[in-house]
């Protein structure tokens, strides 16, 4: 198929099952993804809080409006703009966040590969699950790279190859089936659904959907999306990075860093990790892919320069002045959620010297009241649990 015909068999598929199919509701949705905090994001990419908070975000590809709604209430000084190819998503997204009372949003049905008919720049970019579904996704980076401001962050997803495979061979499977009924998506779903029936229970296929993917594949638009695609591409660590260098913009780093250290792998075996620091950060990245092939997805972060990192030193840590990550949950108590939910059991001083972060006092002057250590502010900074701001 030709690129347009790509392009209008994915909106078909999105008009027919709209996606992501979470409850349209009349308050904000519950939680918390730290990457579509700006202030969470920011923290994690420099190490300290923004400077400006009155910045615009682009949802790139923002599907039935989960992630755009999240990113208006999660970020109460922005204005969002959303695009998606598929006219019948947007109309679920904008009920969604008018339901919702995410009124900073303005939504355009337009492609990624004409998004530079939206005036202006943005701040922080939003392309989740969207590149790996067009025709050519480098002019599709490339055509979001040049919309995005300078000290700006874009988030991205994509699929990986390795822990994809059942997925890949199913798709080819339910395509072999439909034959010339292949673009009927409601028939490929019902295939799909008739050929996991039918397989023994010991298949392969079968065990991996039900320990990966069951759960939300209950939902016909799940399946739709996940099994039926018209369009998929799926990468490894050497052509995502193809993909990246094509953009022109910098790689910060991945969003799940701990999924990518090699000691977490290979411990028991120093002389391996040795031997692996002589490696390329990217031939690193490789090898854990291969001897971890979990890797469904990344997930990751790029920049337009300049974009300066934050160095805590002792000096100006102390005229620094912390305040609590925004997401974050349960607290004030000594056992708490962090960033990526996970729990955090905090000691009765490190609960103290959050509980003093007012957003005004500096460390040193909390440190007057609470007793702590620079080296447990330190920690503290790192887990992503505080925020600083310099002095």
């Amino acid at each position: 198929m030709s690129n347009s015909q790509v392009s209008a068999a994915v909106a078909k598929l999105y008009d027919t099952y709209p996606f992501p199919p979470e409850p349209i509701l009349d308050q904000p949705p519950p939680g918390y993804n730290w990457r579509w905090n700006w202030l969470a994001a920011y923290n994690f990419c420099t190490g300290r809080k923004p400077e400006n908070q009155h910045i615009r975000i682009l949802d790139a590809g923002c599907g039935s409006g989960v992630g755009t709604e999240y990113l208006v209430h999660l970020n109460p000084h922005a204005q969002v703009v959303g695009i998606d190819l598929s006219a019948g998503t947007l109309e679920v997204a904008k009920k969604r966040c008018q339901s919702s009372g995410a009124d900073r949003v303005e939504f355009h049905h337009l492609s990624i590969y004409d998004v530079e008919q939206i005036p202006g720049q943005f701040d922080l970019i939003n392309c989740v699950g969207v590149l790996h579904h067009l025709p050519d996704p480098i002019p599709g980076i490339q055509a979001l790279a040049k919309k995005l401001a300078p000290g700006g962050l874009m988030h991205i997803f994509v699929y990986g190859e390795i822990g994809r495979w059942e997925i890949q061979l199913m798709q080819q499977a339910i395509a072999l089936l439909q034959g010339k009924k292949r673009g009927d998506y409601q028939d490929g779903v019902h295939i799909g659904r008739k050929i996991f029936a039918s397989l023994p229970e010991n298949n392969r296929i079968v065990k991996r959907e039900q320990e990966r993917w069951s759960l939300e594949n209950q939902r016909d638009e799940c399946f739709a999306d996940m099994y039926v695609h018209p369009q998929e591409t799926d990468y490894n660590i050497d052509t995502l990075f193809t993909l990246i260098d094509a953009s022109g913009l910098d790689f910060v780093g991945f969003s799940n860093p701990s999924f990518w250290q090699l000691e977490n792998l290979l411990e028991k075996a120093p002389e391996l990790i040795e031997r692996a620091a002589e490696l390329t950060e990217r031939q690193r990245y490789r090898l854990v892919e291969l001897l971890n092939p979990e890797v469904a997805h990344y997930e990751f972060f790029l920049s337009r320069p300049p974009l300066p990192k934050t160095d805590w030193s002792a000096d100006n840590l102390l005229a620094a002045i912390p305040e609590l990550n925004p997401c974050i949950d349960g607290f004030p108590s000594q056992c708490i959620f962090n960033y990526d939910y996970q729990i955090v059991n905090l000691s009765p001083a490190e609960l103290e010297f959050m509980q003093n972060c007012d957003s005004i006092s500096t460390v040193a002057e909390i440190l007057t009241k609470v007793q702590f250590g620079l080296d447990g502010v330190r920690n503290l900074w790192k887990q992503h649990l505080i925020l600083l701001t310099p002095g």
